[in-house]
């Protein structure tokens, strides 16, 4: 068995973020995303990986190397644009030949992993599985309707009327006669070759499709927020190892904290969970929980909480930061004073009142 790994997604719902950085490479508890899903994967026993890269093909590159620091064997496919997934097993064709293989979304996080799931396949030989959750609104996702004994009758993608509350998450599970059902696709509305039509050409020739109900925890990242939440679970797992790096006779550090080495903590008191990355530097300032500061940072006279900080971000002297999300080498300093003033462009007889 093979896996699929699909990373060359342009992440527009994280816009202006990712106009300079792969979304999948976003750090949860200071880790990309995407090498949370290649160790799922490792873990469920599978050691060939392709992952489809688009126009962050490099910094993926560069991250994620030939694999071997995971225990895999990678091959890098180029998408010339994102068009479906469907059309990402499409250029796969190849790589992939006749094996089974797991599809999994590069900037998905499943807490507990694949190995169940793909354990299953194995054991039942479906032509395909698919991964299922309950979500309040299924709209903005793939919906499965279910017959008999969990048995796959019918998919829809982004349906107005859902026919369940059942949708898919990123991980699929195929055999080669998904091949035969992704060729001759046509675009959908969205303008995108979609694997739930793929599905459904399986079940249309009355292929065997069967779904798992994730029991745990599934987020797509893909936006801040989701994030944000993401990073808050992971933290609440950490234990607790300060001895890498310094706490001077002032600082003081409560609950769950991660620090790397070299990382110091000054004048300052940290409220975990939270991880402080190698070479950073807080100094008379409060960290408080859900927090991840990578690596080579500097926080300076700031207050900082339920946030995630990039690579040799620095922030220096601005108050209260909460719910952000700060880039590689971003500077967040306080904006010069100006005195108070008002500017109004008022149309005839209006009528403004304004505090003094």
């Amino acid at each position: 068995m093979k896996a699929l790994v699909l990373a060359g997604g342009s992440g527009s719902r994280m816009r202006p973020f990712t106009h300079s950085f792969a979304k999948q490479l976003v750090p949860v508890a200071n880790k990309p995303v995407l090498f949370y899903g290649l160790e799922a994967i490792r873990d469920a026993g599978i050691h060939e990986v392709g992952i489809v890269v688009g126009a962050t093909a490099r910094e993926i590159r560069d991250a994620v190397g030939d694999g071997s620091r995971f225990g895999l064997k990678v091959t890098y496919l180029r998408q010339d644009a994102p068009r479906g997934l469907a059309h990402a097993v499409l250029i796969a064709r190849e790589y992939l030949g006749d094996d089974d293989f797991v599809m999994y979304l590069g900037d998905n996080f499943i807490m507990g992993g694949i190995e169940d799931f793909v354990d299953r396949f194995r054991r039942d030989r479906p032509h395909a599985q698919i991964l299922l959750t309950e979500v309040p609104d299924p709209r903005p996702f793939g919906v499965a309707e279910l017959g008999s004994g969990g048995r796959v009758v019918g998919l829809e993608e982004k349906p107005e009327r859902p026919k369940s509350d059942l949708i898919l998450v990123g991980v699929y599970l195929f055999g080669p006669a998904v091949h035969e059902a992704v060729a001759g696709l046509r675009p959908s509305r969205r303008g995108e070759l979609e694997i739930t039509d793929a599905v459904q050409r399986l079940i249309d020739r009355g292929r065997r499709v069967e779904s798992t109900r994730l029991s745990g925890y599934w987020k797509d990242t893909g936006n801040v927020d989701d994030m944000l939440e993401v990073n808050r679970l992971v933290l609440e797992t950490l234990e607790p190892s300060a001895e890498a790096g310094e706490v001077d006779g002032t600082g003081e550090l409560i609950g769950r904290v991660v620090l790397g080495a070299g990382a110091r903590v000054l004048g300052s008191r940290v409220v975990g969970p939270v991880v402080i990355g190698p070479g950073s530097v807080v100094r008379d300032s409060y960290v408080g929980p859900f927090t991840s500061i990578d690596r080579d940072c500097t926080v300076t006279g700031s207050e900082i909480e339920h946030s995630i900080v990039l690579r040799g971000a620095r922030i220096d002297g601005v108050g209260r930061i909460r719910s952000s999300l700060i880039g590689r080498e971003a500077r967040v300093v306080p904006a010069p004073r100006v005195p108070n003033t008002h500017r109004l462009l008022l149309g005839d007889h209006s009528s403004v009142q304004i505090s003094r």
